[in-house]
């Protein structure tokens, strides 16, 4: 005999209204279904509608996309920056200058990385021809008669661009000077200066830094 009869018989109440609940689910889907139907049914313009609506968006985005493509094409490729505009930029729109500069000569994959945690980076591309490219970017408010960089700043770039950063180019960018001291490291060290100089040829013109000996410009592949 059962102890608890009381607690078999409220078990089975539970389960017939769960079944219950179920079925009445069940029905009111079958209705809904039904209706949807006959709607569909008595309105056959609809769902033709419904697809040529989304047909019409779907192809509104992919035009839209490729114009905007096209239009940054032609940007990236048009850009331009005199000296003047590059001083009065805030330090990181001056990054993203120098990214852009970076994507018009043919990186595509160019990003600005600058900020907390950085390592020294600012900015990482790699180039048409697989060079892997660090740059760090020093940017002065009142162009040549700010601070010039100096070793430090080289020291803490060179630490990390290729040991942390896998560089095969690694490249301090200013619109300022480099000290005296930042020379003789950066030539000991095999690092490249963009100066002020440089700067104004590169974000002026439209060659790339290697064309501008900026840089060694990429190894020719061997003749066959």
């Amino acid at each position: 005999m059962s102890r608890h009869p009381a607690r078999q018989r409220s078990r089975k109440t539970d389960g017939t209204e769960q079944l219950l609940i179920t079925l009445g689910g069940l029905d009111i889907a079958a209705a809904v279904v039904a209706a949807v139907a006959d709607f569909l049914r008595a309105h056959p313009w609809v769902p033709i509608g419904l697809v040529l609506l989304v047909g019409g968006a779907a192809a509104a985005w992919v035009v839209t996309r490729r114009r905007d493509a096209r239009w940054e094409r032609v940007r990236s490729q048009g850009l331009r920056y005199a000296l003047t505009r590059l001083d009065t930029l805030h330090h990181r729109q001056f990054e993203h200058a120098v990214r852009d500069l970076m994507r018009r000569d043919g990186c595509a994959n160019a990003v600005q990385v600058g900020g907390a945690g950085d390592n020294g980076a600012d900015v990482k591309a790699t180039d048409p021809y697989g060079r892997r490219w660090v740059i760090q970017c020093k940017h002065r408010r009142t162009g040549l008669s700010g601070a010039a960089v100096g070793t430090p700043d080289l020291q803490a770039l060179n630490s990390t661009g290729r040991p942390v950063h896998k560089g095969d180019v690694v490249v301090p960018v200013t619109n300022s000077r480099f000290s005296k001291s930042a020379l003789d490291f950066a030539r000991s060290q095999r690092l490249r200066l963009v100066d002020r100089t440089m700067l104004g040829k590169w974000a002026s013109g439209s060659r790339p830094l290697w064309e501008l000996r900026a840089v060694p410009p990429p190894r020719r592949p061997p003749s066959a």
